[in-house]
């Protein structure tokens, strides 16, 4: 069987069929199940667990799961801030009396939800974001030799020597050509350049210009693209600018195996482009979410926004809360703006084999041209 127009180098190096890797996303563990993962690599891209927010019990049996559902190669996509709060435990409630004390405003928002949106006061039992939290989250990682560790946020340098001893590919996403220097500096061996259109986290700039100068500032490094793909036409646009594969989140999310809520799902099928906006409500880090009332309200604070774990710590409660009521339109839906062309849910082998068939003929279509 003769390989794909589509099979670059990095399919060799990661032994899969086509490039096209699963977003890591984190959204406490339901936006990449181990189905979905297993899923991916078994149609032939690269399957990649979103672990942010799950402790390291959590991510070792995710892992686990994953082996048991394929024998295809996957990796883990974890958060690992440049910047944090300097908090030395994962503590809640050390936290939330932090908050109480240093922010009384931000708390007095926080309460204030509660009645504004009629739900009963809940204490979330997660453990909050630290340094030793993802210091445990990474030695898991490592101990059970995944293929492939993506940070998908901040800067993954202090990981890349640990990756290397165990045979780890290290892939770290930016969005601006100064942190993808910083990254292949750091020996990544491959940079994700993610455009301002992605969901969740990320940056300002475009993909049209950022791909090209991420290929030209890090190049002979590999370059990944990210951001507003999610089919064919899209996927070898990101390959034209010069990317040797692609990073696909928002079009999973309506996998049949994306476990995130029913109607997260409704609102990206729904939504158009412009109802996808940039916060720092949920997180403290800039992402684009799904508009809500939450972000209405916070933005009508005119408060900044705490920094990270801090601010996710304010509202997780508010999410425990919501999750209990049955509200999951007052809970954070990080998608794109590619949302706008997404109407139906499909098994997620599907969505890779459409984009791949769709990639082939733009490129078949475009060389037709020259004749």
């Amino acid at each position: 069987m003769s390989k794909s127009v589509l099979h670059t180098s990095l399919c060799d190096d990661l032994k899969i069929e086509y490039p096209i890797f699963l977003a890591g996303m984190g959204v406490k563990g339901m936006a990449t199940p181990p189905e979905l993962v297993a899923a991916v690599s078994d149609a032939g891209g690269m399957g990649i667990l979103g672990c942010s927010w799950l402790d390291a019990d959590e991510v070792r049996r995710r892992i686990k799961a994953v082996r048991n559902l394929t024998d295809k190669p996957f990796g883990v996509d974890l958060l690992l801030p440049a910047s944090m709060d300097e908090t030395t435990t994962p503590d809640r409630a050390e936290m939330r009396a932090r908050i109480e004390r240093d922010y009384p405003k931000h708390a007095a928002f926080a309460k204030s939800l509660f009645e504004k949106f009629g739900l009963k006061p809940t204490v979330s039992k997660l453990a909050a974001m630290s340094p030793e939290f993802i210091r445990k989250q990474v030695d898991v990682c490592m101990e059970e030799r995944i293929g492939v560790f993506a940070a998908g946020l901040g800067d993954p340098s202090w990981v890349v020597p640990m990756a290397k001893q165990v045979g780890t590919k290290v892939m770290g996403l930016v969005g601006n050509v100064r942190n993808a220097e910083r990254q292949k500096k750091a020996g990544v061996d491959y940079v994700i350049a993610q455009g301002y259109e992605a969901g969740g986290h990320t940056g300002t700039i475009a993909n049209f210009p950022l791909i090209p100068m991420v290929c030209d500032a890090v190049g002979p490094t590999p370059v990944i693209a990210a951001g507003a793909i999610a089919d064919g036409r899209t996927m070898a646009a990101g390959l034209a600018l010069g990317a040797v594969g692609v990073w696909v989140g928002t079009a999973f999310l309506l996998a049949e195996e994306s476990n995130i809520y029913p109607k997260h799902q409704e609102e990206i099928m729904k939504g158009s482009a412009e109802d996808f906006i940039i916060t720092r409500a949920y997180t403290g880090k800039t992402a684009r979410d799904y508009k809500n009332d939450v972000i209405k309200a916070w933005d009508e604070t005119g408060l900044k926004a705490l920094p990270m774990p801090l601010q996710g710590v304010l509202l997780d409660d508010l999410i425990e809360a919501a999750v209990e009521a049955n509200r999951a339109e007052l809970i954070n839906n990080p998608a794109g703006q590619i949302s706008g062309m997404l109407t139906k849910k499909r098994p997620a082998k599907e969505i890779v084999m459409s984009m791949v068939q769709g990639a082939e003929e733009v490129i078949e279509r475009l060389s037709a041209m020259r004749k």
